[in-house]
């Protein structure tokens, strides 16, 4: 399959930056038939890795080194409202956008939202490091990517 065809999966670019639906499994959730507090943890990763893709940033390149060295994102801060729960066979829309740049730092805001309901609201400091683990900045040609105009 080519990445076009992968589209649908990775959710969708947006003029805010990056929108995803996702359909919670049984496996989501706790005892209580919620969603696991955790889970939000990996369904706002999948909007934000989903987001690198389809903006032409893979992972895997930046571990073999295109950038002249390999690199690696990691989280360095996150800050989550939890403001309702999602339920098994809930569909959710996850909507990642970049707040702001800051040399090897992105500052993003995601929402979890069931239809029109906020179920989540976060905020996310991502880093890009060296393999030794040294902040490295953004390629240049990233900066339109992740700061949409629209």
């Amino acid at each position: 399959m080519t990445e076009t065809s992968l589209a649908g999966l990775s959710g969708e670019l947006t003029t805010f930056g990056h929108r995803l639906m996702a359909r919670v499994y049984y496996a989501d959730t706790d005892f209580s038939g919620v969603v696991y507090h955790a889970r939000y943890l990996e369904f706002l990763e999948r909007g934000r890795s989903d987001f690198l893709r389809l903006a032409g940033v893979h992972h895997t390149e930046l571990a073999e080194g295109k950038h002249g060295e390999k690199l690696v994102w990691v989280v360095r801060r996150m800050e989550i409202d939890f403001k309702a729960p999602a339920k098994i066979d809930d569909v959710l829309t996850i909507d990642t956008r970049t707040e702001s740049l800051s040399g090897a730092r992105i500052f993003m805001a995601q929402q979890i939202r069931r239809g029109d309901e906020v179920l989540i609201e976060a905020r996310v400091e991502a880093a890009i490091i060296s393999e030794s683990g040294r902040p490295r900045r953004f390629p240049k040609e990233w900066i339109d990517v992740f700061m949409p105009q629209g």
